[in-house]
């Protein structure tokens, strides 16, 4: 009985040892490749955490500068998070706060600037990056280079704002029936619990062209 169970166990271990001769080598390259894609992810992970802390780090300098009054430690900041981080969430929102402390403080080019950079290279809020733009455009008489920043916001959820500004655009260059036709296009587009529909039925108001009652319902 003991010399049958030797034989089962020696013929076992031969047909192991042919398998292992088979495929060892695939079976190591396989564990490798596993253990290096799991290590691979794991530094990702940590590196993403580690800009994210130092963007953060940046954007938290941006906003005290900005709260401060401090226009070239706000852009040095703000340079720095572009330049370092550029692809992060914070840079798209260190941007926006860049551009707003910029224009507040008298540099709407640098505030144009700005904005046209997070419209071209943020990961995140460009179409607002836009919109912003397109309204300092507009400030700016520009009308033409507001347009075509209209021209690139192609998110249904802004639909009504690009009305509304293509509406202001319009009503600048003495075109009020073009101007009517974008405001009741930004009426009916926007949500009907937003205040800000108010502005819009007050500006088509103005131009003789209150939205009617079925347009309100």
């Amino acid at each position: 009985m003991a010399s049958h169970l030797d034989l089962e166990e020696q013929e076992q271990l031969e047909q192991l040892k042919a398998f292992w001769n088979k495929y060892g080598n695939l079976i190591t390259w396989l564990i490798t490749l596993c253990l290096l894609a799991f290590a691979g992810w794991q530094g990702w992970n940590w590196w993403q955490r580690d800009q994210a802390t130092k963007a953060t780090a940046l954007y938290d300098a941006l906003e005290t500068a900005g709260k401060a009054g401090e226009l070239d430690k706000a852009n040095r900041a703000f340079a720095d998070l572009k330049d370092r981080y550029p692809r992060t969430t914070y840079a798209a929102q260190g941007a926006l706060l860049a551009a707003k402390i910029q224009f507040d403080k008298g540099q709407a080019e640098a505030a144009q600037a700005t904005l046209s950079w997070a419209a071209d290279n943020a990961s995140d809020y460009r179409e607002v990056a836009k919109l912003r733009l397109a309204g300092l455009q507009i400030d700016a008489k520009q009308y033409d280079a507001a347009i075509k920043t209209l021209d690139g916001i192609i998110a249904p959820d802004y639909a009504a704002l690009v009305a509304d500004r293509r509406g202001d655009i319009a009503l600048l260059q003495n075109k009020p029936d073009l101007a009517k036709a974008e405001y009741t296009k930004a009426y009916a587009a926007m949500d009907k619990q937003l205040d800000y529909r108010r502005l819009i039925e007050a500006k088509l108001a103005s131009l003789g062209a209150a939205p009617a009652d079925e347009v309100k319902q």
